[in-house]
């Protein structure tokens, strides 16, 4: 008789978001990894749940505002759960608009949000003065603030996870054999079969400075993300990288960034590195979160493909594969569907 329901192959945050939500179900669970939780792509710095730009809407992004507005609840039971924090706070976002055309865009954007997004999660605009000490250089005065970006701290995340599937009755294993359902969730190794090539790793680079600012937003400047986290520090980060020579060794990359990061935004100049970080990030061909049956493991799940959105879209990542692992109901969008 199997002593297990659900095999989980990959201790990353959608494989233990998977976990947790089969767990939670009453299913039991192990999940298996030769490296323990969060060596790969998970195991960054930045934590950044930000939403996509509220036009061109399509079911990848319904999909990511429908994990970022369940996201508060659902770490609440992870963290009351298994009694850790996963540093997680709904503080919002600032970006400087640059110019004229960005300011008349970034207005249109705001009408856009009201359709398309709920009550009271709002994307506008505001003068700079809003945030004083904490607002970007920003040419025309004016930041788009949006309401619905999280911070989270991605070790302390999994970390909170793990202790809550602990606490559930799971157990994690390096090595075991598969029982029950199967399912994979491995990042890059999975995507990069050499006779099944459905994907790529990019290479991510990211920093974690001195600087407190716990209760403020976090900034969004011309691609690089700056996030303020609950213990005192500020992640910075990151590079996308699809060459390198050592894909878990930081480099000059993020030497550069980290420049960047400082002349972008003043407060972080006097601020020390306390760490740095290097990985790749796994990105399937259509750059949509792969889910559902595995489309080369036999009578196996798949759950891949997070690249740079993988914490945002975890919480319902988690919910929709319980659905079709535990009960075989399907309500994974067809864009992000594995067949077999």
């Amino acid at each position: 008789m199997a002593t297990v329901d659900v095999t989980v192959r990959g201790a990353g945050i959608l494989g233990l978001s998977v976990a947790w939500a089969c767990a939670r179900r009453g299913a039991r669970v192990r999940i298996v990894d030769p490296q323990g939780i969060g060596a790969g792509a998970s195991g960054g710095l930045v934590g950044a749940l930000s939403p996509h730009v509220p036009e061109q809407w399509n079911p990848k992004k319904a999909f990511q505002l429908e994990s970022l507005l369940m996201a508060e609840d659902w770490w609440a039971d992870v963290a009351a759960t298994g009694s850790t924090s996963p540093g997680y706070a709904r503080t919002g976002r600032l970006q400087p608009i640059a110019d004229d055309a960005a300011l008349t865009l970034a207005h249109q954007r705001t009408e856009t949000a009201a359709t398309l997004w709920p009550a009271g999660v709002l994307w506008q605009v505001i003068p700079a003065t809003t945030f004083p000490g904490w607002s970007p250089p920003t040419p025309t005065g004016f930041l788009i603030h949006d309401k619905l970006t999280a911070r989270i701290a991605p070790r302390m995340a999994l970390a909170a996870l793990k202790s809550a599937l602990i606490t559930k009755g799971a157990t994690f294993a390096t090595d075991a054999p598969d029982e029950g359902q199967t399912l994979w969730a491995t990042g890059t190794a999975d995507l990069t079969e050499p006779e099944h090539l459905i994907g790529t790793g990019e290479k991510g680079q990211a920093a974690l400075l001195d600087l407190a600012a716990p209760d403020q937003p976090q900034l969004f400047i011309d691609g690089l993300h700056i996030v303020p986290h609950a213990d005192g520090t500020t992640a910075i980060g990151s590079t996308s990288e699809r060459s390198w020579t050592d894909p878990t060794t930081t480099d000059a990359h993020l030497d550069a960034l980290i420049t960047r990061a400082r002349a972008a935004f003043p407060p972080l100049a006097g601020a020390s590195v306390l760490a740095r970080w290097a990985a790749l990030r796994p990105r399937t061909k259509t750059r949509a979160p792969l889910l559902g049956p595995h489309p080369f493991r036999k009578s196996a799940f798949i759950a891949n493909g997070g690249f740079k959105i993988g914490f945002g879209i975890a919480p319902l990542v988690g919910e929709v594969m319980a659905d079709l692992i535990l009960g075989n109901h399907n309500r994974i969008p067809p864009e992000m569907l594995a067949r077999p």
